[in-house]
């Protein structure tokens, strides 16, 4: 049995989405003193090595988040394989994902978590990439309030043996 329950957030380039869910998921669980789970993100076309755009970083500090270490990781199956919960933050994320062989029992859409999608709810939390920092806000606001609401289940699938 492993000893950590390891989430893998995933979008795009792995600058504004995922870092932002990232960053939500670890504060939670540090405030609550849960230490049995592992949180990373990563981008299905990322370029490695790039900071968390600035607008994440301004509107994550707001809320006593700090990005500034993060480094863009492009995905790899090697990351899909040591995760045991991989949320998609829109239909090609989940599409992409699902190309993975060991993928295909853990990777869900991050909005209908923890139902499986299917044609009427493939919704997509919005990329703010480009973005004013209001929208980006607006994001971060929305990883929240979706993270939130998932971690009942979180914290109930880390503690079933892997």
């Amino acid at each position: 049995m492993k000893d950590k329950f390891r989430v893998l957030f995933v979008c795009t380039g792995n600058t504004c989405r995922s870092p932002m869910a990232e960053g939500i998921l670890r504060k939670i669980l540090e405030d609550r003193g849960i230490d049995n789970i592992e949180v990373s993100s990563a981008g299905i076309s990322a370029e490695e090595g790039y900071p968390a755009a600035r607008n994440a970083v301004i509107v994550s500090r707001d809320w006593g988040i700090d990005l500034t270490s993060h480094i863009s990781r492009q995905v790899s199956e090697e990351m899909i394989n040591s995760s045991d919960l991989i949320l998609a933050m829109s239909s090609e994320h989940y599409d992409k994902l699902k190309q993975f062989p060991s993928a295909d029992e853990k990777v869900f859409l991050l909005k209908g978590f923890p139902k499986r999608p299917n044609d009427m709810n493939m919704e997509t939390v919005d990329d703010p990439i480009g973005e004013s920092l209001q929208v980006y806000s607006r994001v971060f606001l929305e990883l929240d309030e979706i993270i939130r609401k998932i971690l009942p289940k979180i914290i109930e699938l880390s503690k079933k043996p892997q």
